[in-house]
Order: C-alpha cells, then sequence, then structure tokens
C-alpha cells in the first residue's frame, strides 16, 4: 500500500489514490443532474473506488465522488498517526497530572508532533488562482442525487463562520441548496455552531460573514464532520490530521483569511432575518427531507484554483460515504469521550440509522444509578444531544457489536425501572417521527450487572392477533411481526402488546414487511431505528406509574410501521435507472455495476 501522511491538497490524495488503484476516471460525458450521483451509489454499494468524472455536462470543472467511501481510503489519507496522537494526549493528561519533567520528557514525540498543529499565514495560494466577482455558481457542477430534491446542492460543503465577537470559529458541513447565479440557502440546524454565529449576529441585527470551501486537503473536509464541542476549532482539527500546520492566505478584498490549498471558496454574507424555502432533499437516514424556511447565504465573489476539482458526495439511504466518516473519526475522537464525559468508558453512534437514531455506551456503574448520570451526560453533550435513543450497559463487552449488546441487555433491563422516555424534547431536524419538526422524545434503555435476569426466546411457538402475520426471530428475545400498514390499523401496536400469544417475549417489533426489516443486520437496524418516536411507538402489556416514573411489563412493542406523516423513503427514479443503465457498460468495469 502506497501512502503520505500529510497530504495538503485534493490532487495528493488523487495521486495516493491512482496508485493504489482506488480511482476509476471516467471520460465518458455525464451529467451532474441525478446521473453522477446513481453512478456513485451503484459503486459504493459494490465496495467500489473513488471515481473521477472529467467530462462534467455544463461545466469545465471535472467532478470526484467517494474519496472516503472506504476504510482502505481513509486510511491512505490519513494512516494511525491521528489517532495514535490522540490516544498519546489523552494519557499524558490522564497519567501525567500534574506534569514532571520525566513525564514531559516520555512524551517528548508527542509534543514535538504538537508543535506541527495549527495555523500557517502565507504570502500566496492556488486558491487565489481565479477570481469571479460576481461569484457564477452556476458554472460548478452541484449534484441533483434524487428526482425529488429541489434542485443542485453542495454535497461537500465546508462553511466557515466566526462568531460574531471573535471568539471563535465554526468549520462545518451544512447543506447548500443553489438558488442562482449568487444565492444559496444554508440549512443551519439546531446544535449547530454555524448556527449559534447566525443567532448571535441575528440578535445584534449584523449580516454574519460566511465562507464556503468546496474541497482542499482531506484533513480539511473530515474536520468539517466531526462532532467536536462547541469551543474546539476545527481548523486545528485538519492541521492535526494533515500532520502539518494548515496554510491560509490573506484575501485581497478582505475578510476571513482562506485556506490556501482549498478547490473553491466562496465568499459572501448571511443578512439577519431574512428566510427562504430550502428542500426537500433527500438525507441521510434515507428518506425525502421536507421543504422548510432557511437563512440564505448571498455571495459577493468566488476564488479557485486553475485546475480546480470539484469533490462531491451523496447522500441516501445507509450505508453511504458518510457512514465510513463517521466510523472514522468516532475511532478518533473516542479517547477523548472520557475525558470530556465522566463515566462513559465507550461510546458508539450507528452510522445504520443515521447516527443520531441510535447510540449505544458502555459506562461505569460503581454506586446506585451512575450508569442513569452517564447516559444523561451523553444526551446533554453537543451532536450527541439530538440522540434519540440510548442503550446503556455496564458489561465488558464492545458496544460495537449491536447484536451481542442488545441480548446482553435484554438479558438484564428490569423494565419497570431500566427504560426512560424523555418526552417533549429537542429531535434531529431531518428526523421526522416526531409531532412536528425539532420536537419529539427520547428514550434510554439501561441493562446492567453480571447476572442475567431472563433467558431470552430463540424459537417462536405462540400465536398472534389479526391484522399482523409473518413472525420472525431475528435476534434472541426479539421478535418481528409484520403487520397491516399504520393508517389502517393506528392501534395495533398497543393490541399486539397486550396479546396472550407473544407473552413470553421481551420485545416485539411491528414493521410494514418482515422480509424487508429482517434481510440483514444493515436493513433491521435501519428500520428499526429510523421508523419509531419513543414517546409515541413504544408500548407495554401493562404501563404503571410509580414516583412519576412510567414502568412498563412486557412484552415491549415498538411499533416501526411507516407513519402517514413520515416522508417518503428514497428511491432511484425509473427514468434516472434507465439513463444510466444505458451507458453504465462503458463506464464502469463488470465488478462496479
Amino acid at each position: 500500500m502506497t501512502s503520505m501522511h500529510s497530504l495538503v491538497n485534493l490532487r495528493e490524495f488523487l495521486e495516493v489514490l491512482r496508485a493504489n488503484n482506488q480511482l476509476l476516471t471516467i471520460d465518458t460525458p455525464v451529467d451532474p443532474h441525478l446521473e453522477i450521483a446513481e453512478i456513485h451509489r451503484r459503486v459504493i454499494a459494490k465496495g467500489g473506488p473513488a471515481l473521477l468524472f472529467t467530462k462534467v455536462k455544463n461545466s469545465t470543472f471535472p467532478v470526484v465522488t467517494n474519496l472516503f467511501g472506504s476504510n482502505l481510503r481513509l486510511e491512505l489519507a490519513f494512516g494511525k498517526r491521528p489517532l495514535t496522537f490522540v490516544r498519546e494526549l489523552v494519557n499524558l493528561v490522564e497519567n501525567a497530572t500534574p506534569p514532571s519533567l520525566a513525564s514531559l520528557w516520555n512524551a517528548r514525540s508527542l509534543l514535538a508532533q504538537g508543535l506541527r498543529v495549527g495555523l500557517k499565514q502565507g504570502k500566496s495560494g492556488p486558491i487565489l488562482d481565479c477570481r469571479q466577482q460576481p461569484a457564477r455558481l452556476t458554472e460548478l457542477p452541484m449534484l441533483t442525487s434524487w428526482h425529488s430534491d429541489a434542485g443542485a446542492f453542495v454535497t461537500l460543503p465546508l462553511v466557515y463562520t466566526e462568531h460574531p465577537d471573535g471568539s471563535g470559529h465554526n468549520l462545518g458541513m451544512y447543506r447548500i441548496q443553489r438558488f442562482d447565479d449568487a444565492t444559496t440557502g444554508i440549512h443551519w440546524q439546531i446544535h449547530k455552531g454555524g448556527g449559534y454565529h447566525y443567532f448571535e449576529a441575528e440578535q445584534r441585527n449584523i449580516p454574519l460573514p460566511l465562507t464556503l470551501y468546496i474541497g482542499g486537503p482531506p484533513a480539511l473536509m473530515l474536520a468539517a464532520i466531526a462532532p467536536l464541542p462547541e469551543n474546539i476549532p476545527e481548523l486545528i482539527l485538519a492541521s492535526l490530521l494533515q500532520g502539518k500546520k494548515l496554510r491560509m492566505v490573506a484575501d485581497p478584498l478582505g475578510g476571513h483569511q482562506l485556506v490556501a490549498e482549498a478547490e473553491f471558496a466562496i465568499k459572501g454574507m448571511v443578512p439577519p432575518h431574512l428566510r427562504r424555502p430550502e428542500g426537500p432533499f433527500g438525507d441521510h437516514y434515507g428518506y425525502n427531507s421536507l421543504q422548510h424556511d432557511y437563512p440564505v447565504f448571498q455571495t459577493t465573489h468566488l476564488y479557485h484554483r486553475k485546475d480546480a476539482i470539484y469533490p462531491a458526495t451523496v447522500v441516501g439511504r445507509p450505508k453511504q460515504e458518510d457512514y465510513f466518516i463517521g466510523d472514522f473519526l468516532q475511532d478518533l475522537l473516542s479517547p477523548l469521550f472520557p475525558l470530556v464525559m465522566k463515566g462513559v468508558v465507550q461510546l458508539k453512534t450507528f452510522g445504520e440509522t443515521g447516527f443520531h437514531c441510535l447510540a449505544a455506551a458502555r459506562v461505569a456503574d460503581r454506586y446506585p444509578r451512575e450508569a442513569f448520570a452517564a447516559g444523561l451526560r451523553i444526551l446533554g453533550e453537543g451532536q450527541l444531544s439530538l440522540t434519540k435513543f440510548l442503550l446503556v450497559t455496564d458489561g465488558s463487552l464492545d458496544v460495537a457489536d449491536f447484536p451481542r449488546l442488545w441480548q446482553h441487555i435484554l438479558e438484564r433491563i428490569q423494565w419497570n425501572r431500566d427504560l426512560f422516555v424523555f418526552a417533549n424534547v429537542s429531535q434531529d431536524t431531518l428526523d421526522y417521527t416526531g409531532p412536528s419538526v425539532n420536537k419529539g422524545s427520547k428514550a434510554m434503555m439501561l441493562g446492567l450487572g453480571q447476572a442475567k435476569y431472563r433467558d431470552l426466546p430463540e424459537e417462536f411457538s405462540g400465536s398472534l392477533p389479526a391484522h399482523c402475520t409473518r413472525p420472525r426471530v431475528y435476534l434472541p428475545g426479539t421478535l418481528v411481526v409484520q403487520g397491516t400498514p399504520y393508517d389502517a390499523a393506528p392501534a395495533l401496536a398497543a393490541e399486539l402488546a397486550k396479546f396472550p400469544g407473544v407473552a413470553s417475549w421481551p420485545v416485539v417489533l411491528l414493521v410494514d414487511s418482515t422480509e424487508a426489516a429482517t434481510c440483514s443486520l444493515q436493513e433491521f437496524l435501519w428500520t428499526f431505528f429510523t421508523r419509531f418516536e419513543p414517546a409515541a411507538d413504544i408500548h407495554g402489556r401493562e404501563q404503571t406509574v410509580h414516583r412519576f416514573h412510567v414502568g412498563l411489563q412486557p412484552p415491549i412493542v415498538f411499533d416501526c410501521r411507516m407513519k402517514p406523516w413520515y416522508t417518503d423513503v428514497l428511491e432511484v427514479d425509473p427514468a434516472t435507472k434507465q439513463q444510466v443503465d444505458e451507458k453504465i457498460e462503458q463506464m464502469l468495469p463488470a465488478q462496479y455495476r
């Protein structure tokens, strides 16, 4: 495997990918409207390489996608050095406080690496090669990924803002819909750093300066996605990932400094109190997020390299490229969790569910309900506060292994005290299971102790009520049942929980299709956790209230059927499928079609 870590721009990364047979160049003319996205989806489904499209309709810029769509390509981009650095840094903090001469000497290689982290001011850089003033955004090959999308979007946007009082910056990945040559939407969701900056600017009734980067060092793209605490600077993380200082250059027209090796940098302002409809857009949960009003980015000018390459990704039903990126970032940042959240030993968010729908934690439980306190810390920490369902255990197991974790918890949970549902709280903007946008509920499920509380059934020999068919045991203690559609039988889950024929089961999932929900672990997790809201869709045989705590008696039924107010599951439209089918053989080797 040929690699070079300290990749300072996109073309260096492409050369590494090419040398390792991880880049496929496609010279066939392609359309950024729907066609590139469908080709990308087929290749990533087959575990294929990054794709460089050299002839893109209506644009002079080539497009590259699937840069990070495998563990191998992430290792080629960053190697093991960043992970080792973070682990050694945490070890130093934990074991060398207060620091001694001996501990600092032992950490000298770590400290030397630390000196290479930061920003470096330069006098010139490739980003200043070409300038458009005003910007001509329609010349950029922005992708339209799904036929239901409202238009073309920047799908790897690196949105840079600074706090109005100068107290820090944010580099985040917030959805950008192109409206015309000069304006876009800016999809600032709740609990996101750029949104906080805009909130402060609006409070002062001033516009917020914004720089939109597209492309650059691989480290810059990953840093924008990382779920860092609000006051941790993303540009410093980019430098750490890169292995050397991030080169910056002044904009001759003033305003934000520019990342010297970026591909594109679009400058402008987001005025206060101005909103415009943005969306719909096929999102990373695998559903179609609807149109809502969001702020507007008004551009002033655009810079790009003379040989600029436009990087993009495609989001949709998991697993997509963001799954691999998310797992890499979790591995990188996980050693920090015990420092930030006392008592949390391991934390995993599941990309199979769009990340926010399911998280699991291994925690300390040294005194009564310490595990509960650790769970609350997780639900109160940054973007983790958008977690919908949290599994917590103190067992000595890898919580990333969902089947084993789920069995471990079901063997130990005491349903009358260890399931907590928090109603009337915030929910991720893209999760439409709640009663309205940003509103919904959360749940925490504890499975604690060494001793098993129950043995789990593994075969179904009971009976089902009317409107329920096709029972299947997918995991021990978990029965999956197909039910009549929700709009025809909205009370079916509650009826199923009381039905004697399933009384011996701890958990029953009510789904629209047993076959679809149990064909793989990926589909089981996606169907289970993206299609219920805790406060509305969890039912028990009996419900009691003791000291204000709602306790349930099993079986616990999760109603995971599609509800009438849910948005549509993303599917490729027939016209796009046919269009790609007709030219796929000339573009892709057989193993990637």
